[in-house]
């Protein structure tokens, strides 16, 4: 075979292979796949790539493995193949399996490394190993199985479209971190029973057994309030690519939080915290029309004709 065959050959490869990833996604988000839309290309089909990785290795360890007969270690071992061959794509630039070869393009263009996917598999492999969370291992869990996911996505956002990987800047490391934490703390207090019930997990430190106190639960939401706070300073500091949707979807989760402060301690889990659609087309459309904070002063601009 020819190079400009072998080259036809690859790019084919990799079109289906992002495909691959957004179907993953289309399957199991609907809000995550509103967000994306209003990402800018190759930043949408870049981030959707992470995703889609990041799903299939909670569906190994949160149910689906499990559902085919998979008992725990038969599970932790499906989870440290699919590790190794994400970082064996990762160093190659190849994997047999599509949800991760388009991982692995990303990661390889936007600078990924395995200083971020290995803490992400240390908290799948914590579901296997802790039911119930001390400070230190929650925050552990947390950094790993969100906060370094948002920095995954950050390293799409500054590389844009340029032809090499971009460093992100400084200030918006940290937004990043506090940004993917309060989706993550959101999820918890939205699944509370769920995960306590049907997978024997308790995340948050210190809860009663039954669930939350009211006092309790309010801590936990402003705690998440502060997290979404602080990333909302830093969001106007992206590029225009992809300033919209995390806008977005951070205004979703805000929404969400909104909701959970107002749903009583006794009553969390009971029927999930959701966002009715209609109000997640009305945050999408504002976020989008009205762009992000230029910075953490509340004033919006609108995105000028031919900004990236």
């Amino acid at each position: 075979m020819t190079q400009g065959l072998q080259a036809r050959a690859a790019a084919e490869y990799g079109r289906a292979a992002r495909a691959a990833a957004g179907r993953v996604i289309a399957q199991y988000s609907t809000s995550f796949g509103l967000s994306t839309r209003l990402l800018r290309e190759p930043v949408r089909s870049r981030v959707r790539c992470i995703y889609a990785l990041v799903r299939v290795a909670d569906e190994i360890v949160d149910g689906a493995a499990a559902g085919h007969g998979a008992t725990t270690a038969q599970i932790a071992r499906h989870l440290e193949d699919y590790e190794q061959r994400t970082e064996a794509a990762m160093s190659s630039g190849f994997s047999s399996d599509l949800v991760i070869h388009a991982f692995a393009d990303t990661a390889r263009r936007c600078g990924i490394s395995t200083e971020l996917t290995r803490p992400f598999f240390a908290s799948m492999r914590a579901d296997l190993e802790i039911s119930v969370h001390d400070e230190e291992s929650f925050a552990q869990y947390v950094d790993g199985s969100a906060e370094v996911v948002g920095l995954m996505c950050l390293r799409v956002f500054a590389t844009d479209h340029s032809d090499v990987a971009v460093a992100p800047d400084p200030e918006l490391v940290e937004g990043a971190r506090r940004l993917g934490a309060a989706f993550q703390k959101v999820n918890f207090l939205r699944d509370l029973r769920d995960d306590a019930e049907g997978r024997g997990r308790a995340y948050f430190p210190g809860l009663e057994a039954g669930g939350p106190t009211e006092a309790q639960k309010t801590a936990l939401v402003e705690d998440i309030e502060r997290d979404l706070a602080s990333a909302q300073q830093v969001i106007g500091l992206l590029p225009a690519s992809s300033r919209a949707a995390v806008q977005a979807a951070h205004d979703l989760f805000a929404e969400l939080a909104s909701r959970l402060r107002a749903t009583p301690a006794a009553q969390l889990g009971a029927r999930r915290v959701r966002v009715p659609a209609p109000r997640k087309a009305v945050l999408a459309a504002r976020a989008a029309w009205a762009g992000a904070p230029l910075r953490g002063d509340g004033e919006r601009v609108r995105r000028r004709e031919g900004e990236r």
